[in-house]
């Protein structure tokens, strides 16, 4: 089956790639009220994504980092202090100062946690919403499961006419990919972490009980369920083989998998709106 993925959703992920750090002042978008601004706290990194009116990517800050695993934050000061360096870096770009952004958790998790972080580093969180099902509602998906692959757990979300109607989680993540990495080559983390980046295809063999592992998981939480299509996002979905191992599983759904996957997230995050009664 080929892949699923929407262009306007590569082509806003592949705007989010270009983004990433980029300092260049950019001052055309007025009051912050035109911008919305949505932050991840992520396992190995945490990225603050700014879109416009439009849903489209005009800023994009990401910093590696080891202070959240699996919705706990292992180092708070850490936290905040990325947080508030991000929150300068975009007012330094955009001429906004940010005073309101979108966040989240991985479910089965605390949410009090990451909006912690965020009220620390000065902001009012107006939502905080699991991971997958900001990627459903991003999507509008029906008959659907999002799978989100995050550093230290594989979360599920499965949703019908656009609303979810079943998420959990389970460990095994990126993080676990690294400590395979890392203990086949003699590797410390940080360098096996380097090592995934750089050499995916090259990694695939050593890795794919892992991501073997994940399809499991996935297989157990969509049992059950009346699903046509299986969204991958997370970064550690862009190593070569996995969309392919995927489909390869489960061949009965289409199985898309976006450019770029690991801005696929922060984008839903930042996207997202409440519904409204």
């Amino acid at each position: 089956m080929t892949n699923a993925a929407p262009d306007w959703l590569n082509g806003c992920l592949s705007d989010a790639a270009g983004l990433v750090n980029d300092p260049t002042p950019q001052t055309s978008f007025g009051a912050s009220g035109a911008l919305r601004l949505g932050i991840d706290l992520g396992t190995s990194d945490v990225v603050s994504m700014v879109l416009d009116k439009n849903n489209r990517p005009v800023a994009v800050c990401l910093e590696w980092a080891d202070v959240v695993r699996d919705g706990i934050v292992l180092n708070f000061h850490g936290a905040v202090t990325i947080v508030r360096r991000q929150l300068a870096e975009l007012k330094a770009k955009l001429g906004v100062v940010f005073e309101k952004a979108n966040t989240s958790y991985p479910p089965g998790t605390d949410p009090h946690i990451s909006v912690n972080v965020l009220e620390a580093a000065g902001l009012e969180v107006t939502t905080v919403i699991d991971e997958p099902s900001a990627v459903g509602r991003l999507l509008a998906l029906d008959r659907a499961a999002v799978v989100d692959i995050g550093g230290g757990t594989t979360g599920v979300a499965v949703l019908r006419n656009g609303k979810v109607v079943y998420s959990g989680d389970e460990p095994t993540g990126g993080h676990h990919v690294t400590l395979t990495i890392a203990g086949a080559n003699g590797l410390s983390l940080e360098e096996a972490e380097a090592y995934k980046i750089a050499h995916g295809r090259e990694v695939w063999t050593i890795v794919c009980p892992v991501f073997e592992k994940m399809t499991d998981i996935v297989r157990k939480h969509i049992n059950g369920h009346e699903i046509d299509t299986l969204y991958l996002s997370g970064g550690s979905c862009a190593l070569p083989g996995v969309r392919e191992l995927f489909q390869q599983e489960f061949p009965e759904y289409m199985v898309a998998l976006p450019d770029n996957p690991i801005f696929l997230t922060p984008l839903a995050i930042a996207a997202y709106r409440p519904e409204t009664v």
